[in-house]
């Protein structure tokens, strides 16, 4: 259990300097004791103290890193049970398994079809974090051969899938230096994996068998043999008793502060599915609640694009709606003459927009009005997306130097403030277009 407030307070330098940003030491302490303080910001406390409180001051879920570089994937530390508390910051890494029984070239080609796979949603980009590779087959070097191929063709973190130490070991010697995740520790193994994973320094998965307060015991030897970086299997697979065992894992971590299963977990809904449909449903529930990590073993574009949008979603501060840059914008090249459209800077109303006027190819000017992010109902009825709010964009980006005329084409959602904008804009016409982004097109035919 960690430290309460008034038993951090008194390893507190009780200065009351307010240079950590709080009113008092006690505030301090009661922020530190609830994980919404770092002890770094304290520049007065003692080592001794620093010590004691490292504990305390330590995340309740532990900040987990597989692989290297850009495309490396950071999972765990997070801090509340629902998002509207605070918002979720580590989004949970979606794998495809591929199996050492396949052919050499199907596996080739599908980690490279996985690798060239991507979308962009809202000006943000989307990929497959990477592959993990399963040693089916119980070969040794075949299993290292095909990790090799992964490594090299995908360059993203990989999760290694064996339960023979042996073939750990092999796979490992292909990836050295790149920290993929070892899966998995288990109860007749864990000595030989954990060591495994310390000489590499990569991060270790510990499997269990259902019984959480095993799966502790079991995380606390593997912590005992010199991995700190570790990820919890609980072994469950039925939707139900996932859903229970993830949401205990969390609130034990978070809410009891139990150290010893304080680290993010993996997660396998294909095994617990009878289709690939309900492997996509588990799959979305894990993202929800609260996997770090999800093997699934379907890549279907189809599939794998709604939970990226899911967890895009999840991930996303609640109280700061994913935005754009407010701003005029050129679509296809436009001219004096071309038309001139207004909406909020709420990215997915932005792209929405964007991607139907690019669709029809009509070179046209886009305003975007700086709404806070809002959408155009939630814009306008918040005040933030109104006649004033236009008119003055229209001034703020030269709006008048860029085109030969005085027209401007107003979302149909928000038509009753034609009259107001116009006042704001005199000499304007003010236009009322469509109500959805999709028929856009057909009115930009009608342009004149």
């Amino acid at each position: 259990m960690g430290l309460s407030g008034l038993e951090i307070y008194k390893l507190l330098p009780k200065t009351n300097c307010k240079e950590c940003g709080q009113p008092t030491c006690l505030a301090f302490a009661m922020k530190l004791a609830a994980k919404q303080a770092e002890l770094s910001a304290c520049p007065y406390v003692s080592e001794e103290s620093k010590a004691k409180l490292a504990a305390a001051a330590a995340p309740p879920i532990r900040l987990v890193t597989i692989g290297t570089g850009d495309k490396k994937l950071e999972i765990g530390n997070e801090t509340v049970l629902f998002r509207h508390d605070k918002t979720f910051y580590h989004p949970p890494g979606l794998f495809i398994r591929l199996k050492d029984t396949m052919p050499l070239s199907e596996f080739e080609a599908m980690v490279e079809r996985i690798r060239d796979w991507g979308v962009e949603r809202v000006g943000i980009p989307l990929w497959v974090t990477g592959v993990a590779v399963e040693n089916t087959s119980g070969d040794a070097e075949t299993f290292a051969k095909y990790v090799a191929v992964a490594q090299e063709k995908m360059a993203r973190p990989l999760v290694l899938i064996a339960s023979n130490p042996a073939s750990m070991a092999a796979a490992l010697q292909q990836t050295d230096g790149s920290a993929p995740l070892v899966y998995a520790a288990t109860a007749d193994n864990w000595q030989a994996m954990a060591e495994l994973a310390a000489k590499h320094k990569a991060p270790i998965a510990v499997r269990g068998n259902g019984d959480l307060g095993g799966l502790a015991d079991l995380a606390e030897k593997v912590k005992g043999a010199g991995v700190e970086d570790i990820v919890l299997d609980p072994g469950i697979r039925d939707p139900h008793g996932t859903l229970v065992a993830l949401t205990q894992l969390r609130r034990l971590a978070l809410k009891s502060n139990f150290r010893p299963l304080g680290y993010p977990i993996i997660t396998f809904p294909g095994e617990g599915a009878n289709s690939e449909e309900e492997e996509a449903i588990q799959a979305a529930q894990h993202i929800a609640k609260y996997a770090g990590v999800i093997v699934l073993d379907h890549f279907d574009p189809a599939t794998v694009y709604p939970l990226m949008t899911l967890r895009q979603n999840i991930y996303t501060d609640p109280q700061k709606p994913i935005q754009v840059s407010p701003g005029l914008y050129e679509i296809s090249n436009p001219t004096p003459d071309s038309p001139l459209l207004v909406t909020t800077n709420f990215s997915l109303t932005y792209f929405s927009v964007a991607g139907e006027v690019e669709g029809s190819g009509k070179p046209t000017w886009l305003l975007i009005v700086d709404s806070e992010g809002m959408s155009v109902l939630t814009g306008w009825a918040a005040g933030k997306f109104d006649a004033e709010k236009i008119a003055k964009s229209v001034q703020q980006f030269n709006v008048p130097s860029k085109i030969s005329h005085k027209k401007i084409v107003i979302p149909g959602l928000v038509a009753s403030i034609s009259g107001e904008l116009e006042e704001e804009l005199p000499g304007w016409e003010v236009r009322v277009g469509p109500r959805e982004a999709i028929d856009i097109p057909a009115y930009l035919k009608t342009w004149n």
